[in-house]
């Protein structure tokens, strides 16, 4: 297998076991993790970096606030104070609440979801800066945390619920954060299309001292019809030097 896919699986594999147990990772578990690539001190070194910068921890916590903006930062607080009174649950209260939940009970399932809505946060906390709002974030987990309550009744052993669940919730925030990206990149795209449009129809609306019909921009630039009918109707009538499709030409 190519080692890029090795690394990248490999570090994948970090990021969420650190998310798992609170954040924080040990650098023998780091090293077990990458030891099919037999890497180096220092590249060691610069994957421990890379884990700080993302707020995870090797072998000690580090605090992630260094990466929320203002926003984040004052919606993170005002949740956190809002589970202030959940914060102290017992690791015994949560064993004994996720037996329950793998039995099926309704009401410990509940019980673990608001037991465990704090570590979502700390988990939001890890993608910071990574393209989604923290809102939205926790949001994506407190969803993720829900179904995953439901599901525990699939595990064998009651030690494999944190890790489940924890994994479930840096899945549904990485798609979250996917999704926003692909969104953010097709509106890139978008108004790169629009924008050559509009440079074409101006240079054309210039040589012609008049406005130009898609029909007439398409045959001149050589853009393809259909892309400049798309950038028009994107454009909502903002590209002056085109006629609109019924041949009146915009004042």
């Amino acid at each position: 297998m190519d080692r890029e896919i090795v690394f990248g699986q490999a570090l994948q594999a970090v990021r969420q076991k650190a998310g798992a147990q609170g954040n924080v990772i040990t650098g023998e578990e780091v090293k077990q993790a990458f030891a099919p690539l037999s890497l180096d001190a220092s590249q060691f070194t610069m994957i421990y970096d890379y884990l700080k910068k993302h707020g995870i921890g090797v072998d000690e916590p580090v605090d992630t606030d260094d990466w929320l903006n203002d926003a984040d930062r004052n919606y993170l607080q005002q949740y956190l104070q809002e589970l202030d009174l959940l914060q102290g649950a017992a690791a015994v209260e949560k064993e004994e609440a996720a037996l329950l939940a793998m039995a099926g009970d309704a009401a410990a399932k509940q019980r673990l979801v608001t037991m465990y809505l704090p570590q979502v946060a700390d988990i939001a906390k890890l993608y910071a800066g990574l393209g989604a709002d923290m809102e939205d974030l926790i949001g994506e987990g407190n969803v993720a945390l829900a179904m995953g309550v439901e599901m525990l009744g699939a595990l064998e052993h009651v030690s494999e619920v944190q890790g489940m669940l924890g994994r479930m919730i840096m899945d549904a925030m990485e798609g979250h954060i996917a999704e926003n990206t692909r969104s953010a990149d097709i509106g890139r795209q978008a108004a790169d299309r629009v924008n050559k449009v509009a440079d074409a129809a101006r240079e054309l609306s210039g040589l012609l001292l008049r406005k130009v019909t898609v029909e007439e921009l398409s045959a001149q630039s050589g853009l393809p019809l259909e892309e400049v009918q798309e950038a028009v109707r994107l454009a909502a009538g903002k590209i002056e030097e085109i006629e609109d499709e019924r041949g009146n030409t915009k004042s």
